[in-house]
């Protein structure tokens, strides 16, 4: 696993990341991944539906291209079949 120092945090800082860390009753180094985890996950799902959803069936070979729907009304879907 790689490793990341973080030097010249304010002692209040630091204080308050041990105290939280306490609260999750987990460590300071602990809590400081989770909030690194949190805002790395949260700029991913930040991305455009349509940018995230490519990137998700992304390698999979389709035959054709989809057909874009912008401006189509939209229909309920037929069950009937």
């Amino acid at each position: 696993m790689a490793q990341i120092l973080v030097r010249n945090l304010d002692d209040e800082l630091k204080g308050r990341l041990t105290e939280r860390a306490r609260r999750h009753g987990w460590s300071t180094e602990e809590e400081v991944r989770e909030i690194l985890r949190s805002a790395v996950m949260a700029e991913k799902a930040a991305l455009p539906f349509g940018s995230g959803f490519k990137a998700h069936f992304t390698g999979i070979e389709l035959d054709e291209d989809i057909a874009e729907l912008r401006g189509q009304p939209a229909r309920p879907a037929d069950f009937s079949e």
